[in-house]
């Protein structure tokens, strides 16, 4: 086949290998995210961290393994969702080490927005760099879908697929490049819900 115009990377992330979190590595991992919320400067009085947080599938890319997590809390100001992801490396053999956390909250909730089809939070996590100044943002991205049958979740740029993993307890876990630089106009994610039979259910970027 002949070169492409856009070489760029594409399923760059091990898939998940250990579903979503639970037991005493949960609460290892809700230890870390918990410390972050506590670093917050502009967290509204009152909020605390529930007992169980909403884990995301794993996914494993640049030496890490970055798990998302949410979870909704009440403060003084009213009812907020937590969000964020807990990183570490995973050594071949041994135990889980150099955590890293990072936490974030909004007012902005899905059941107050009954139009929405897919509930997205996404964070940049790293940088990809191409030829002669062309890049984008590796953007770690995780969501539940708030349609009926979906089973599968997709990144796509441009009407191709660069990451797809299954929907698993209504969760998901994508990592994929986002806002290509250098192509002309910026290209941006778009996240796409499928059913079992391959039909498109939704389709939001991360941007709406």
């Amino acid at each position: 086949m002949q070169p492409t115009e856009r070489p760029i990377p594409r399923f760059i992330a091990d898939t998940t290998q250990e579903g979503i979190p639970h037991g005493r590595f949960a609460e290892r991992l809700r230890d870390e995210f918990v410390k972050a919320i506590g670093a917050l400067e502009d967290l509204p009085a009152g909020v605390e961290a529930p007992a169980q947080l909403d884990w995301f599938p794993e996914r494993a890319w640049g030496g890490r393994v970055w798990v998302p997590c949410s979870t909704l809390t009440e403060s003084e100001e009213g009812r907020l969702e937590l969000f964020g992801h807990v990183s570490y490396v995973q050594p071949p053999e041994g135990e889980p080490s150099g955590f890293a956390a990072k936490a974030d909250f909004t007012d902005v909730l899905a059941a107050d927005n009954p139009d929405w089809r897919i509930d997205l939070n996404d964070d940049v996590i790293g940088r990809w760099r191409g030829e002669n100044g062309r890049g984008g943002a590796v953007t770690l991205v995780w969501g539940r879908p708030l349609v009926r049958g979906a089973v599968g979740a997709t990144a796509v740029l441009e009407n191709e697929t660069v990451d797809q993993e299954l929907i698993s307890q209504d969760r998901f876990t994508l990592i994929a490049l986002d806002a290509l630089e250098g192509y002309g106009d910026e290209v941006f994610m778009e996240v796409k819900l499928w059913s079992r039979r391959a039909d498109e259910l939704a389709s939001e970027t991360l941007y709406a």
